[in-house]
Parts: C-alpha cells; structure tokens; sequence
C-alpha cells in the first residue's frame, strides 16, 4: 500500500470508507475500499470471484492489503457516481438513455455468467458510472459461483480468521444472516427459498430496466410483508415515467420488461432471449458480446469443478504474507481456482509482516461526498447518526480528520468571556440599591465584624445565632420591636457578604427562621430585607447540604410571587432571592454531577420567571428574570434544563430586539445563548420565529458584546446540524461574517473564524466566496499578531486556535481542489465534444482554482500547501491545459471560451505565485522539472499571445532560480541528473523555438533571452549549446531590432547573455567576430556611455552606469582574447616557428572599429564607480597597445585636459604610470596626438610636476615617463 496515495473520503459506509488515491509515479487514479476485518468474508468473496475479471462494464480489480485493523481493496475509480444516484437526481430517464445503459447491464451480467458466476443482488447502488458514462458492475459481496453455499463459504472464512468460538451452529446461523440481499430487486423464486440462478439475476436485471424508466422499482412497500405479496402474486404497473413530458415506453420495451418479470423462472426470459430483443435496435450486437468474452468461452460446469468448497478450505489455509494481486492478462477463471496458488488470494500485509496503519500516504484528510465510487456492502448505506472515526484518520500525518477537527471546534464554541457570571441581587446594571447601614446601639447582640465572626469559637458563635434567632423569632409586634428586626436584618446583610459567614448562616437554624418569616412578616419591609437576606445568602455560599431547606425557600418566593403578580415592587424585592438559590442549586447539582430529587425546583417557579419576561413587564422585572435565566443556564444542571420551552427563544429575542437599555439587551441575548448551548433548538425557534434575514441583519448591526453572543449561537447550532444547509447557502450569511473580521475585538474575530469554519466545512464552493471577501488577508494579519514568539494578550491565544484550525481545514482543500479539477479533465481529455455530464463537471471544479492561487500567493499557505504532491497534480493540470491549447482536448464548448481561458490564467498565475518562494523550488526540484516544465515549454507555442508570454516568463523565471540554487547544491547527484534533465529539455524543446520567439513584439524576446542568460551563467555546457544552435545571428537581430531603447529589458538581457559569451573561455570567438559581435558592441558602447557621461539626464545616468559595466566586461573580453592571439603570434615570429600570424592580423583587422571608443573610454576613467574607471583604464591600455593612436579622432582637447586633470587628483604610482605609458602610446604613435599635447598647456604642467625626482622606484618611473612625455613636446 506504499505504493498508493491517498486523497480525500468520497463514499462511507457503516463499516467501510472509500477513499481516492494514485499509484505513486503516475496520474493512475484508483478507489481504495478500507473496511473493518469483520467484513472478510464478504470483502475475500469480491476478490476471489473478480481479482482476474478485465471487462469493461465491470469494476477491475487491481489489489488488496491488510493491516492491524482493516482490510484494503484497490480498485477502478469510478467518477460518475452510482446508478440509484443518477435515478434520484434526474427522476427518470429517456427510453433512449436506458437502452444505452441497458447495453452496459447486459454485457457485463453476460460475462459473468458465462464466467458461471452469479451476482445474486444486483441494485442500483452497486453500479457504478465511469466518467464518460459507461455502467460498471460493482461490489461482488453476495455474488457466488454458480451452485456453491455462500454462506457456508462465510463460514469458512470467518471460522479461520477465529470468529468461530461461540460454536460452529452459532456461526453458520450468523452467517447466513449475511447473505441476504434486498428483497425489493429479489425474484419470486428466491422469496420461495430457491436458490440464486440465471434467471433470478434476469429477474433483478428487469427491475432495473423498469426502474431507469419509470424512477420506481416495479415492486415497492413500505412493509417487507406487503412487498413479498407482490412480488408473489401482483404484477407490476406498466411504466409510466415521473415526469409527463417523457414520452410513453414503446411497445419493444414493455415486452421485453414482461418477459423478464415473469414469475415463472421457466417461463422467464433467457439470455438468447434477451440478446434477440428487437428493443436493443441492433446496439447489442454479438460481436461486441463475443470480444467482451473471447477468453472466457466454457460452461459454467467447468468453473463449478474448480470453485467448490473445496477450494475455498486450500484458499483460506494460504499464508498470511501471500501476494494479493492475480496474474496479470486475461486468463480463465478456472485457472485462477487452482488449488497449487491458493496464496494468490491473501491481501498484501506490509512490509517485514509489520501490520501498521501508518504505511499510507496522505495528501489530505478525508471529507464526506455525495457521490460513491464504488458500491458499498449490503447494509451500508450513508450513516446519519453520531459521526465515526474514519480508519484513516488514525493514520493522518499532521492533519485532523473530521471527527477531531469539530470536536476540538466544539471545545472553542463557548469561551469563559461568553460564561462570565454576574450577582442577580444587588447588580448595579439591574437597579441601584443605597449602601445598608445598621445601628450597633439597637442591635441587642455583639455587632461582631465580619472578621470577628469568622475567628469566633464553637460556642461563642452558638451564643450569637441563638440571640440573632431569639431576636428574630419575637412575636411582638410593636414599632420598636419592627424597627430592632429590621435593624438586625440590615446588620446580616452586611455580614452575608463574607462567604465562610454566609455559609455557616445558611446551614443554621436561622435560615429556617427566615423562610418562616417571608411568611408571617407583619409588614413588606421586614420581608423584602429577609429576602435580601436570603438572597445574599445563597449568592456568597460556597457549599450546599442537602438538609438545607432551599426548596421550601423557592416554593414559597414562587408562591408569593404569584399571589401578587401585579406588584411590580414585589417581584423586584423578592426575583433575586429567587434567582440566587435556583442558580446556588444548579451550580451545586453541577458540582456533585448527578440529580438530586431534594433540589427538583417547582415547575412554578420557572413559569412565574417565564411570566416576567413577557411584553408589559417594567423593564427591571424583565432584567431580573433574563438575569436569573442568563446564570443558571450557565451550569449543566437539571434547573438549566427546566428553561428549555418553545417559547423561551423568541421571548428572549423580543427582549434583546425592543429594549432600549443596552445593559438589558446584552443580558437577553447572553440568555439566549448559554441556554442555545443547553439546546440548540431554542435558537432554531428564534430563527423559524423572527426569519433569518432579521437574525443576520441584528448581527451585523448590533454592538461588539452582543456580536459575540450572536456568532457563538450561529457557531452552537452550526455544530449540532441545525439549519446547517440553509446558513451554508446564504451567500448574506457568510459575508456578514466576513465583515466581522474587520472587528477591533480579538474574541470576535476568533469566533467569526469558527463559524465560517463550520461553513467551509461543509460547503467548499464558500471558499471560493470568502477567498475573494479577503479571507486570506485577514488571516495573515491576525497570523501575524498572534505569531510564535509574541507575546500574547488577553484573548490572542483564543484567536490563534481558532485560527490554527482553520488554517489547518483551509490547508487540505487544494488538494482536493486540484484532484477534483484533474478528474474532471481526465474525463474530457482528448474529446471534442464532452458530454453534459462533463461539461457540468467542468462547470463545477474549474471555477476553484482562485481559491488555489489565493492561497499559494498567502505566506502563511504557501509554505504549508505546495508539497510534492501538490506540484505533481499541478504539472498533470497543466499538461491538460497543453492539450487544450493544441486543440486535442476542447472545454470551451462545455465551460465557454471566456471561462477557460480564465482557468487557464489562473492556473499559470498559482505558479507565478509559487516561484517567489525559491526554497519550494529547491525542495521539490526534480518534480518541478519533470512535471512543470515541460507543458510550460509546450506552452511557449501556443497561438494565445497571453499564454505563450505567460509561459515563457514563468519558464524563464523559474530557470533561473533552478541554475542559481544548483551552486548550493552543485554535489548532490540528485541535483545533477534534474540538471541533465532540464538542460535536455530546452535543448531539445525549447531552444529550436528561439527562431521564431525572438522575432516577436517585446516583452517575449526578453524573457527567452533572461532563461538563455541564467542557463549561460550557471551551465558551461548550455554556453557550447547557444553557439552550436547558431542563435547569435538572432540575437544580433534583436539588438537591431531594439537599439533604440538600450535600457529596455530586452537590451539588457542580450548585452547579459553576450557578456556570458565572452566570458566563457572555450566560446568560438573568431566566430562571433566574423558574426558581428565588434560592430554591435560599439554601437551598444557609444550610446551607453553617452548616456552615462549625459549629466542632464539623471534619470538614465543610473541604468545606464549599470548596462555600461556589463558592455566594459564584453570589451575587456575581447580585447584580452585579440591581445593574446596578438601575443602569440608575435612569440612564435620571434622563436623562429610558424605562427599563424594571418589569424592574427584577421583579428586585428576585424577588431579595429573598437579604437572609435577610445574617445569615449577616456572619459569614463575618471568615473565615480570605481568599477568602470577600473575597467575603462585596463580596456583603454589594450586598445592602445594594439593599435597606438591610430585613430585620429581619440585625443581631443577635452581629453588631454582629462588626462590633466587625473594626472592631478591620481596618487596612487600605479594609476599615474599606467596613464603615462597609455599617453606615450598614443602620443608616440600618432603625429597628430604629439601635437595636441604641445598646445595643451595643463597638460603639460601636470607632466612637469610629476618630473623632480621621487625616492621610491615607482616614482622614478613615473618621473622618467612623464620627462620622456616633455622630451618628445620638446619642452
């Protein structure tokens, strides 16, 4: 299985997951069945019948493995989906396109059984469409060989893999359970218990006929006993199609449907019948059936002989490590039963017999599809309850399968921000209360401290409850009495604010004595401050006994509550008290993690605080009971639950929608969302209730805190499924959380990236919609701010896991995206008109590719995305798009002109984007030369002026990064053999093309010339390549063709490229002077240094400064070489040998235009840039030395008073010496020149201060050539 890759989920099962993947080293793309080992019998049947079968209506076969916990079937993928698919979708279809199909039925079911094998349960959904619309038989679980036990075959298997220990009746009686096939499809004689024959598959086929016509089953209830009775003994409705725009089925097809649904087997068609039918209209044609079948002609009596159980035992005492894979070619299928290679049919384990999952290679993570690819075993259709762990998400190597993916989301829904708990009594932002004071003068007991209270003794602190009890228990009733109470009743306010005071208090008698007191009080003052007393109370204990009688105080605050409901004062003195002891009991029932019936709340109580959050409340009372709602949904308890109605939601959101206190709004959405997180039901009631429009226009508007709460109920319902498809679609939706990331609040941000995650994962073409709202931007910059090594603030760290799994989702799309867009591609390669289906399937995967330029062009993506793999379908894409362009392959009928050349823009650009990150290159070198470039070099040829440009730029541009990080790992012997690669392919593709791209309008001739430059710098061997392609001339054109901008990209690419010529020390320079090479350098030269010596003209001065060392480099070059041919020449004369003074003075001859720079060198010695002065001076020495002061024109006056004036500013001995000899040379040379010096006066006093005598010996030759220099002026 080392040989295979994987890619995403595309089918699943109860026990079985399908997964797409690709042979290693190829674009061979194949379905990979994993199932649990308890389906061996029946995945050990599919490879015994079919691992030798090669037919085109059925699905091949190709290997299988085993590992620790699964068994591995490599199979024909299949990308049209299944046969019932096509069914549910389009309802029914044409009499035309059932015939079609039907061909596919008959002639893979009559191979089959001329093999003498039985299908036994041929459904819809076990028949697969192969991209250009072929059926293909699938899932061969409960097909047999004629006339053998399939189930004493189960048996077998299942009793020599060890599932027999419960006894050998047990097993067989478990196992003939598992041979059962549908029953809709079943024929009369298998209801009866007959076994499976010719005509029962006849039978099934029928139905399916009927079926693709009418989009019905012939046979159908919703009971199993109403749908025996008709198959039995009711015949079935002629077809009519669903849609009554179809036409009527013809009389060819009803008849042949009533000779395959008899009921008598006998009576039933055979297959001489059914291939003689007139329906087929000659498209069956025994021919075809005979191709179909040529190594496959014998009786079924003869397979029965070599497939009986007999075999079975002989296969299934096979070792473990046997081969998995059949013989390769068409061969019998007895042969493939023969009891000498029963190993044949054992799964590959791994390699060293090592049973370890982790030999697979993962591209992505799986992800649920509609489409199968290939039929799943019976029983396993798509599960819709709680998600399972794929098998394969064991194996991911950096990368979260689904399940763990949205757990961990799930952790990240609510944040301790959203489940922050505020007081109900007392809270400022419900009612302001005054600060409680009491009189120590009528306290009548010790006015403790609270500090005191919490060192007091056992019995001291017995003393003081009793006299606080005794206090509070007087029956008296006169107005000093009332006043002591309430006094007393001010003093435990003020001490219940302490916790271990408030604890001890509410476990005392005194607790008691207060609820009777909420009864008895003989005015609202004593009872609303026994309330407040309560209620202080419960919210600063920490612990709760169960003897403590909180319920009994709850019944009674209900009940009071109730008696006076239309007292607003009331409900406002006595709801906290209310609400602090139903939350006291949630947060210790939470604690204690289990119900108990002594803290069961009263339903009363929670309709009276329902009752007070309806319209027509004063807004305090409305505040108090959202309040109450808001902390006790907080915990997981009982009482949390016992909120949970049908019209707590809309309640809520009424309140949050119509209140004009932003203090009570936030508490009624905070409500509303920690009861959503109880049940996400009361936010769906919310949205059913007020319309999605209102809820998503609330979000967008409202203020930051209430944002927060909204997106943590989008994200709660999102992952329970809740309006899952409805939110996923609504394009509002997803842009209104887009704009949310522009929020300056770290925590909503964080959450909008949740909820677009669960949005994303289900409904990929978002992406494509968030990738263009700039998505990626506003992940790179919170990726930034939340970077390894900063140190985070509040909230930041929260934002950076959101973030982390979004970017780990976002991370394996291209993949999927690229896989989806080959198969696409696959299926029209090499078509000219592609069918509708494929054009719809075009239409869906190529408009993706923005989302994989997107992110390939993200720093934070691009490092994490371009892998091998993804280089190795990108090459594959673009080798398609070459097929396109040469017209093999047409997608503009199916997808529109204008759409693929988008694609193909696109497509190009993701590239673009991937080279400005060098290190990939170097990372994946030989794949990107092997892969990319040579669909890159056929795109050079293209018709399409924008692809062609666009190709040679990327060609160009990623050649030269190859050849320049190739100096870094010049040793490697990996990196050679890409070399040898890539320089074999410009030679053999690339290079014969440059007669025709260098002709072409600018910028495409210098994007050639920049690739001819990088592979001349880096490759000597490219260098011979350029000479021996005769590309000088052409290049030597271009510069004709483009003298006029020397500073153009094209001048200096070739002025580059020449400079590699030269430079190189085996070029055939006689060759490029016979060319030209002399006359274009001086021409470039002139107008360069021109350019450069323009003071007027700072703009070019730097350019041209820059071109100018390149044109002096080709110069120097050339004159060394003709200085050493020269010097040759002249030591073979003086040995007395025959030198080939001829070539020499050829070259001379051909060299002499380049003394006409002389004029223009001299001024560049004094040059600013060390580089050119250097350069000039050495190139100007040469000049002289070879041809003297030929050149009349060379020694103006404005460069003797140069030659003055550098005489001057020179210290340096060297330099000064240097410029006399080229000064005697020229003067010495030339009459004329010896004239010009006499008249130049500076010139002349320069020389005479460097006469008088110096100390050191270079002065002296500096002194001696200067006198010799004044001699000759005679002066």
């Amino acid at each position: 299985m080392e040989n295979f890759i994987l890619y995403e989920e595309i089918g699943r099962g109860s026990k079985t997951v399908v997964y797409k993947g690709r042979r290693k080293g190829t674009i061979n793309f194949v379905a990979i069945l994993c199932t649990e080992k308890c389906k061996r019998p029946e995945i050990t049947n599919w490879v015994r019948l079919t691992h030798d079968i090669k037919h085109k209506n059925i699905v091949t076969f190709h290997e299988w493995y085993e590992t620790s916990n699964h068994l591995w079937m490599v199979l024909e993928l299949c990308t049209g989906g299944s046969l019932e698919t096509v069914i549910a979708q389009d309802q029914n279809l044409p009499e035309d396109v059932v015939r079609e199909f039907g061909v596919d039925l008959v002639m893979g079911l009559h191979h089959l059984h001329r093999l003498g094998i039985l299908f036994c349960d041929l459904t819809p959904g076990k028949i697969l469409l192969e991209g250009p619309g072929t059926l293909k038989l699938s899932n061969f679980c409960l097909a047999k060989v004629e006339g053998e036990s399939l189930g004493e075959f189960f048996t077998l298997v299942a009793a020599e893999e060890g599932s027999g220990d419960s006894g050998e009746t047990a097993l067989k009686k478990s196992m003939k359970g598992r041979v059962r096939g549908s029953l809709m499809y079943a024929a009369p004689e298998i209801l009866k218990g007959t076994d499976f024959s010719v005509p029962s598959d006849l039978w099934s086929l029928g139905c399916l006929l009927y079926e693709m016509f009418s989009g019905r089953a012939p046979f159908f209830s919703e009971t199993v006993s109403e749908l025996v009775q008709k198959i039995l003994y009711e015949d079935p409705l002629p077809p009519v199609p669903k849609d009554p725009a179809f036409p009527k089925a013809s009389s060819d097809f009803i008849n042949l449907l009533h000779g395959l649904l008899q009921k008598d087997p006998q009576k039933r068609l055979s297959w001489e019948g059914v291939l003689q039918h007139p329906f087929w209209k000659g498209t069956l044609r025994r021919e075809d059936l005979a191709v179909a079948s040529e190594d496959c002609s014998f009786s079924s009596r003869n397979v029965m002989e070599c497939s009986g159980l007999h075999d079975s035992r002989e296969l299934l005492q096979s070792p473990q490590n046997g081969q998995g894979k059949g013989q390769k070619g068409a061969h019998r299928l007895s042969q493939s039963f023969r009891l000498d290679t029963p190993t044949e049919l054992r799964p590959k384990s791994t390699t060293g017999g090592q049973l370890n999952e982790s030999i697979f290679l993962l591209s992505s993570r799986p992800t649920p599809r509609t489409s199968a690819v290939v039929g799943l075993s019976p029983g396993e259709g798509e599960d819709t309850s709680s998600p399972q762990t794929s098998p394969l998400s064991k194996m991911t190597c950096g990368h979260l399968s689904q399940g763990a993916l949205e757990s961990q989301m799930r952790e990240l829904i609510y944040t301790d921000s959203d489940l922050v708990i505020t007081p109900i009594i007392d809270n400022p932002k419900i009612i302001k209360h005054s600060a409680i004071k009491f009189d120590p003068k009528i306290l009548h007991l010790p006015a403790y401290s609270v500090d005191k209270l919490q060192v007091l003794k056992e019995q001291d602190w017995n003393d003081f409850l009793e006299q606080v009890c005794s206090q509070m228990d007087s029956s008296e009733k006169s107005a000093g009495v009332s006043r002591a109470k309430l006094n007393l009743l001010c003093y435990l306010c003020v001490v219940a604010a302490r916790k271990e005071v408030a604890t001890r208090l509410l476990h005392s008698p005194l607790f008691q004595l207060l609820i009777q007191h909420l009864r008895i009080a003989p005015n609202w003052d004593i009872r609303s401050k026994v309330a407040r007393v309560i209620g202080l109370l419960a919210l600063h204990t920490t612990e709760l006994q169960e003897n403590v009688p909180v319920i009994e105080a709850i019944t009674l605050l209900t009940e009071l509550i109730r008696e006076s409901f239309r007292s607003s004062k009331l409900k406002q003195c006595l709801l906290p008290a209310l609400g602090q002891l139903i939350y006291l009991v949630a947060t210790q029932e939470e604690k204690k993690q289990h119900s108990r019936d002594c803290w069961a709340v009263p339903l009363a109580a929670y309709t009276v605080l329902m009752r007070c959050l309806r319209e027509g409340e004063e807004r305090i009372v409305n505040h108090m009971a959202a309040k109450i709602i808001e902390n006790v949904c907080t915990t997981f308890s009982v009482q949390a639950q016992g909120f949970i109605t049908g019209e707590v939601g809309p309640v809520l959101w009424h309140l949050f929608r119509h209140s004009t206190v932003d203090s009570l709004r936030i508490t009624a959405i905070s409500a509303l969302c920690r009861i959503t997180r109880q049940s996400p039901a009361v936010f769906q009631n919310v949205i059913e209730k007020v319309g999605l429009n209102a809820v998503i226009s609330s979000l967008a508007s409202s203020i930051c805190k209430v944002q927060q709460y909204m997106l943590t109920l989008f994200a709660a319902m999102l992952s329970c499924g809740i309006h899952l498809q409805r939110l996923i679609q609504e394009k509002d939706f997803v842009s209104t959380i887009i704009r949310l990331l522009d929020s300056p609040s770290t925590a909503i941000r964080a959450k909008a990236f949740l909820v677009l995650l669960y949005i994303l994962i289900h409904n990929r073409d978002t992406l494509l919609l968030s990738c263009q709202a700039r998505l990626v931007m506003y992940i790179e910059r919170d990726s930034r701010k939340t970077s390894p090594g900063k140190e985070l603030q509040a909230g930041s760290e929260y934002l950076a896991r959101c973030l982390d799994l979004l970017i780990q989702h976002m991370v394996q799309e291209p993949p999927r995206i690229l896989g989806d867009i080959l198969n696409a591609l696959a299926n029209v390669s090499g078509r000219k008109h592609p069918s509708t289906v494929q054009g719809k399937q075009l239409k869906m995967c190529l408009p993706m590719m923005p989302v994989v330029l997107h992110l390939v062009m993200s720093q934070v993506f691009r490092p994490l995305v371009v892998t091998e793999e993804f280089l190795f379908s990108y090459g594959t894409i673009l080798s398609h798009i070459k097929s396109v362009d040469l017209g093999e392959t047409n997608i503009d009928g199916a997808i529109g002109m204008a759409a693929s050349e988008e694609f193909i823009k696109i497509t190009l650009s993701a590239f673009e984007a991937v080279i400005q990150y060098p290190v990939l290159l170097a990372d994946y070198r030989s794949t990107v030369i092997d892969y990319i470039l040579p669909p890159l070099v056929s795109l050079v040829q293209s018709q399409n002026v924008e692809w062609r440009l666009f190709s040679l730029r990327l060609l160009s541009e990623t050649t030269t990064l190859l050849v320049s990080q190739e100096l870094q790992d010049g040793d490697d012997e990996a990196s050679c053999d890409s070399d040898s690669s890539l320089l074999a392919l410009l030679r053999d593709e690339l290079l014969p093309q440059y007669e025709y791209i260098l002709t072409e309008p600018d910028p495409v001739p210098a994007y050639a010339l920049k690739l001819l430059v990088a592979m001349t710098e880096h490759n000597p061997t490219f260098t011979r390549l350029v000479e021996e392609s005769k590309l000088v001339p052409l290049i030597f054109e271009v510069i004709l063709e483009h003298q006029e901008n020397i500073l153009g990209n094209t001048m200096q690419s070739v002025i580059a490229l020449l400079n590699n010529l030269v430079a190189y020390k085996d070029s055939n320079m006689k060759l490029l002077y016979e060319q030209g090479l002399v006359g274009h350098v001086c021409s470039m030269f002139t107008e360069t240094a021109t350019l450069c010596l323009d003071g007027d003209n700072k703009n070019n001065t730097e350019p041209a400064a820059t071109l100018l060392v390149s044109l002096l480099d080709i110069l120097l070059g050339m004159l060394a070489y003709t200085a050493s041919v020269v010097r040759q020449a002249l030591q073979a004369q003086k040995s007395g040998s025959r030198g080939d003074t001829q070539a020499a003075e050829e070259l001379l001859l051909l060299s002499k235009p380049l003394t006409d720079l002389i004029s223009l060198l001299i001024p560049l010695l004094p040059s600013e840039d060390p580089e050119i002065s250097e350069v000039s001076s050495k190139c100007l020495s040469i000049l002289v030395q070879l041809y003297g002061g030929e050149n009349p024109g060379s020694l103006s006056l404005e460069n003797l008073e140069t030659f003055a004036d550098l005489l001057v500013t020179k210290e340096d001995p060297k330099d000064q010496k240097l410029l006399l000899r080229i000064l005697r040379r020229m003067v010495t040379s030339n009459g004329k020149h010896l004239e010009s010096l006499r008249n130049t006066g500076s010139l002349l006093q320069a020389l005479e201060r460097l006469v008088p005598a110096h100390s050191s010996p270079a002065d002296t030759v500096v002194a001696s050539l200067a006198l010799e220099l004044l001699q000759a002026a005679k002066h």
